[in-house]
Parts: structure tokens; C-alpha cells; sequence
């Protein structure tokens, strides 16, 4: 089953995995190291970001090793890109009635 990867985003747990991630890969039970919880609990939360593409496993003899799906993470800052530049848009459309109302003021 394939899961949105928004919804595996919205977990705090889940993102700081991903951050865990980034920097290199590790076997499950170094990631459940990392938090106050089971190693099952971590599993699921795992288990839901293999499922969205976030990460991947690769097994290194009786280990699996977990990364992050670097492509996967492109594809989502392309999607966020254009809500960037619409929002720097709208922040410089205010600097600019700001900057208006300032010199009104002098």
C-alpha cells in the first residue's frame, strides 16, 4: 500500500528520522537508540517512510541499512519551490506598502 507522503511528513517522530537520515545511514535499531520509544514504534514509523519513497534499505549482510531517498526528497522541495516563490512574492509586495507607508510618514 502506498502512502501519501505528506501524511509521513506530518509527523514530528517521522522527521526526525528523515533528519537522522540525511547524514548517514543506520540500522533500525541505531535510529530506535535515538528516541524514548519501542523499537517496534519506530519500526512502523520506518515502515511508513519506506512505503512513501523517503527511504530505502539496503541490506549489508544480516543488517539492514536504512537512507534517505534523496530523489524522492527533490521531487518534494520542487513542489514546495513554487509556493516559495509565491509567498517571497507576497513578502516583497508588503516591504514595498511598507516602505511606501514609511515615506508617507516623513
Amino acid at each position: 500500500m502506498r502512502r501519501d507522503v505528506f501524511q509521513a511528513l506530518a509527523d514530528p517522530t517521522r522527521r526526525a528520522i528523515l533528519l537522522l537520515l540525511a547524514s548517514q545511514a543506520m540500522t533500525p535499531n541505531a535510529i530506535a537508540e535515538e528516541f524514548q520509544t519501542s523499537r517496534q514504534a519506530v519500526s512502523k514509523h520506518i515502515q511508513m517512510l519506506t512505503e512513501c519513497e523517503l527511504v530505502k534499505q539496503e541490506q549489508q549482510g544480516r543488517e539492514i541499512y536504512y537512507s534517505l531517498e534523496i530523489t524522492k526528497m527533490q521531487e518534494i522541495d520542487q513542489w514546495l519551490a513554487q509556493f516559495k516563490k509565491i509567498w517571497e512574492s507576497r513578502f516583497d509586495q508588503l516591504d514595498n506598502v511598507l516602505l511606501t507607508i514609511k515615506k508617507n510618514k516623513k
